[in-house]
C-alpha cells in the first residue's frame, strides 16, 4: 500500500499546524494539506482538525511512499523529468486504498519532493511533466495555467474525417450526472473551448481515422466531448458516444470489460498526449511520446 503510518515525537500543547512546522520542519502548505486530508492522527487513530491542540507527545502521519511496477521516466533533466504514462493509470491516488498510481513511480524514482506539474485523464496515455521539487513543480504548473506551452494528441476515432477542422463549442458539466461528464452548450453558457483537428490516416477496413488533435483551450474532457459532438467518438470511450446507463455503470465501476468492449469498441481510451513543447530557463524542449500502442491499434 502506498500510505505508510509513521510515528513522530513532538511537543504537546501547541496547535497542530505549529507542531508540523516547528517540530517536523514542514512548510505551511504541506502542514495544511496533511491536516485537511485527514492524514495526521493521535494515538487513538483520530484525525487532527485544523488548529486543534496536540495533547500527546507523539503523533502519527500517513505518508505516501512510492513503489515501482517497472515504469521508468522517459527523460530526466536537472530540475524536471517526463514520464510516458500508459493508459488506465491514475496520476495521483484518490484515497488511502489506491494501490498504485503514477505518483508511486514518481516518488520511487525521483524522491519524495517530486510531483506532477499537470494532469491527464487516467485512461489517456502519454507525456506527463514532473518537477523534482516544490519550487520547480509550482513554476511548471504556472506555465500550464498560463498556457505557455504547446501540446498535441493522437486519437483514433470512429468514421472518416477527410479535412482539417476546428471545433469551437463551449463546454459545461452535464446536469447532475454521476461522476464527471461534460457536454457542449450555447455560447452564453459554460466555458469557451476550441480544438483543432487534423486527419493523418484512414483505416477503411475498420472505418477509423487516426488524428492529430491540438486543444487550443484546456477544458476537462474537451477533446473527447468535441470529437463526439461532431459524430466521431474516440475508440474505447466509455462515457461519450454511448447510452447514459452504460456511462453511469462505467463511472460507478460496475461496467464489465466485456460490456465495455461491446459498447465502446475497446477496453481503453485511444487518446494519447503525444507531443509537448515548452521553454524552461531559456531552453526550448520538444518531447515526443515513444509509446507506439496507438499506431499498433489503428493498423490492427
Amino acid at each position: 500500500m502506498p500510505f505508510i503510518l509513521k510515528k513522530f515525537i513532538v511537543q504537546k500543547g501547541k496547535k497542530i499546524q505549529l507542531v508540523l512546522m516547528q517540530d517536523l520542519g514542514l512548510n505551511p502548505r504541506q502542514s495544511n494539506r496533511l491536516i485537511s486530508r485527514g492524514r495526521v492522527f493521535n494515538s487513538k487513530n483520530q484525525s487532527y482538525e485544523m488548529s486543534e491542540i496536540v495533547s500527546e507527545e507523539s503523533l502519527y502521519i500517513a505518508l505516501f511512499e512510492g513503489h515501482t511496477r517497472g515504469l521508468k521516466p522517459l527523460l530526466i533533466f536537472e530540475d524536471f523529468a517526463i514520464f510516458d504514462k500508459p493508459s488506465n493509470l491514475m496520476i495521483h491516488p484518490i484515497s488511502k486504498s489506491t494501490e498504485y498510481s503514477l505518483l508511486d513511480e514518481i516518488r520511487y524514482h525521483l524522491g519524495e519532493k517530486a510531483n506532477q506539474a499537470h494532469r491527464i485523464d487516467a485512461e489517456t496515455s502519454g507525456l506527463v511533466l514532473v518537477g523534482l521539487n516544490d519550487k520547480v513543480t509550482n513554476a511548471l504548473a504556472t506555465m500550464f495555467e498560463k498556457k505557455e506551452y504547446k501540446k498535441s494528441y493522437l486519437a483514433i476515432v470512429r468514421g472518416k474525417i477527410q479535412e482539417e477542422l476546428t471545433v469551437d463549442k463551449n463546454l459545461k458539466k452535464e446536469g447532475e450526472a454521476i461522476g464527471v461528464r461534460m457536454t457542449t452548450c450555447q455560447k452564453n453558457e459554460g466555458k469557451s473551448s476550441i480544438t483543432y483537428i487534423k486527419p493523418l490516416k484512414y483505416n477503411k477496413n475498420r472505418d477509423l481515422t487516426l488524428l492529430e488533435v491540438i486543444p487550443i483551450t484546456g477544458r476537462q474532457h474537451q477533446i473527447r466531448v468535441h470529437l463526439d459532438s461532431i459524430g466521431h467518438t474516440i475508440l474505447g470511450d466509455p462515457i461519450y458516444g454511448i447510452d447514459d446507463e452504460t456511462a453511469e455503470e462505467y463511472l460507478t465501476k460496475t461496467l464489465s470489460e466485456e460490456q465495455r468492449f461491446a459498447t465502446s469498441g475497446s477496453n481503453r481510451l485511444w487518446l494519447q498526449a503525444n507531443y509537448l513543447e515548452f521553454t524552461y530557463k531559456s531552453v526550448i524542449y520538444k518531447i515526443y511520446s515513444k509509446n507506439k500502442d496507438i499506431y499498433k491499434e489503428f493498423n490492427a
